[in-house]
């Protein structure tokens, strides 16, 4: 159960992580409260799955699934370039994400 609470706890990060530009330097009021209200939810939901997961194994996942997810929405959604470079690192981070959960012992 920790595992799934772990992924969409890094879920709730991408969408986190998408919704700092629209607070323009968190000078308009209602982006700025989602953008908190997000990172307060993520967070929680890392600390629920860290009850019962290690935490370098947790925190890693939740940051990879969080990189991950911004790199693509930046490429699909803000048309961010995407270079052999990029999907290079990506690529190493969802293997590094899957690695940590397989070898994890719980």
């Amino acid at each position: 159960m920790n595992w799934l609470v772990l992924g969409v706890a890094g879920l709730v990060e991408i969408a986190w992580s998408q919704s700092i530009k629209p607070t323009q330097n968190f000078t308009k009021p209602v982006p700025t409260l989602l953008c908190f209200l997000l990172a307060a939810v993520a967070v929680y939901l890392l600390s629920y799955a860290m009850q019962s997961l290690p935490v370098g194994t947790a925190y890693a996942i939740f940051t990879g699934i969080g990189a991950v997810g911004a790199i693509v929405l930046g490429v699909l959604v803000q048309k961010d370039p995407l270079s052999v470079g990029r999907m290079l690192a990506l690529s190493m981070i969802i293997g590094g994400i899957v690695l940590a959960r397989v070898t994890n012992p719980g």
